[in-house]
């Protein structure tokens, strides 16, 4: 019994500490949220457009490299 009221207790205190951490939080404004979303969803499109590309060159190698040996 003491075992869960000790628990319950513990329970209690990491709520009050998460609650008082969050209020430290410095939360970013809209034009912040605006600017590294718009970079995110850049560096997704150019990092895609990369790995499009090389798995282009790199089936065409293959089919290339298949067609000269007859397979």
């Amino acid at each position: 019994m003491a075992e869960e009221a000790k628990k319950k207790k513990d329970r209690g205190l990491w709520f009050r500490e998460m609650k008082s951490e969050l209020k430290k939080v410095v939360w970013p404004n809209k034009e912040t949220v605006a600017k590294n979303t718009g970079t995110v969803l850049l560096c997704s499109v150019v990092i895609g457009a990369f790995i499009w590309i090389f798995d282009f060159v790199a089936v065409s190698a293959v089919q290339m490299i298949l067609n000269v040996f007859g397979a």
